[in-house]
């Protein structure tokens, strides 16, 4: 039966409204991919430093497209993984290191940072036992205070990480031995003094060696993790009754050299700096202290966000948007905390653009932490 002239009309309204909804939702979908989007996108993924498993790449490994795909920044290698309380994460030896390192370069164009903690003494990630040079602590090293033993430490530590692909080294240690009975730094001897003056000189001739061996070194834990009684790996540490204002002082007088281009923070909290957040999702320390005070122009790299301080009390998506408001450029996810998560760099890409559309964060902030880190990747 031939239709009405009311019901073709009728039809015409719903295939016009099926079309222009279709449109609509191609469109929408199409803008996602715009090259601003991507642009932006390629900038968030910059941002991140990415643990992962494995001894050599396989091609399932999520490391290779997060390189390729997500054009994250860089890795942190370690020997032992938290998750599995196993060793035999991403080192086993100098040869296997060195291939596993130029395999992870060769993903991509760009400069890749590889970067690890290697101290020395317990916080010792290339160990003599897999056939590595010796390393000794920093608070070894403060107690003879000898600059030619120091330098001599500091240049093997960079001529072996250099040898094996490794340019950013989270260390010299700066925190003040304000408690030696700290779990976390001075009773694991990770500080070369509880005299600022020696901290000073020791962590410059740290830097300047490793840095003229062509391996950068970071500061670390901003605003300072010496005095505290417990351990931001297990859940809140709070300073404010026993951190002191000397704290600061190894990193005002070591950034007014222009030796230091990074600068890692730490978890704590202190009331008295900042009442509402810890340090790494704090505005009040990064930019106002960090930024402002002591004129810090370099990168701000936050310590393991996955770390018990910050998941116990916070979402994913509120870490990273309070961390990059703060004032951090990199965000370093380790996967080494209780979880391994092969898709965390892309969950953390997502949120953080999903951040920026909806107005939380600045595109200006990601821009600024953008130009931060290639600024970085140049010297390195």
């Amino acid at each position: 039966m031939p239709l009405s002239k009311h019901s073709s009309l009728q039809v015409r309204w719903g295939l016009a409204v099926v079309f222009f909804i279709f449109i609509t939702a191609t469109s929408k979908g199409n803008s996602k991919e715009t090259p601003q989007n991507t642009e932006l996108k390629h900038k968030i993924g910059q941002m991140l430093i990415i643990g992962f498993r494995g001894m050599e790449l396989q091609a399932n490994n999520h490391i290779i497209a997060d390189i390729q795909q997500r054009h994250i920044s860089g890795v942190i290698l370690f020997d032992y993984d938290a998750p599995s309380k196993k060793y035999g994460r991403n080192i086993s030896n100098p040869k296997q290191l060195k291939q596993l390192s130029a395999d992870l370069q060769k993903l991509t164009n760009e400069k890749l940072i590889i970067s690890i903690d290697q101290e020395g003494g317990k916080v010792n990630r290339l160990k003599a036992k897999y056939g590595f040079p010796a390393s000794v602590s920093a608070e070894y090293l403060g107690k003879i205070n000898n600059e030619d033993s120091t330098r001599y430490y500091a240049s093997i530590c960079a001529k072996t990480l250099k040898a094996h692909g490794i340019n950013l080294n989270f260390a010299p240690c700066v925190d003040v031995n304000l408690n030696p009975k700290n779990p976390i730094i001075g009773g694991v001897q990770r500080s070369f003094s509880k005299d600022t003056t020696t901290i000073i000189r020791h962590a410059q001739w740290w830097l300047e060696t490793q840095q003229s061996l062509g391996v950068i070194g970071s500061l670390k834990h901003f605003p300072g993790h010496g005095s505290s009684s417990a351990d931001t790996h297990l859940g809140n540490v709070d300073v404010s009754k026993t951190w002191n204002t000397c704290e600061l002082a190894p990193y005002r007088q070591l950034i007014q050299t222009g030796q230091v281009h990074v600068v890692m923070t730490s978890h704590i909290f202190n009331a008295h700096l900042d009442p509402h957040y810890p340090a790494t999702l704090s505005k009040a320390i990064l930019t106002d202290i960090l930024r402002q005070q002591l004129h810090f122009k370099g990168v701000i790299i936050t310590d393991d966000l996955a770390m018990g301080a910050l998941v116990k009390n916070y979402s994913l998506e509120a870490i990273l948007e309070h961390a990059i408001n703060a004032g951090a450029d990199l965000l370093c996810l380790s996967n080494n905390g209780e979880t391994y998560d092969p898709c965390i760099a892309q969950k953390a890409v997502d949120i953080i653009f999903k951040l920026v559309k909806s107005g939380k964060i600045a595109p200006e902030t990601i821009d600024a932490s953008y130009k931060r880190i290639q600024e970085l990747k140049r010297l390195l």
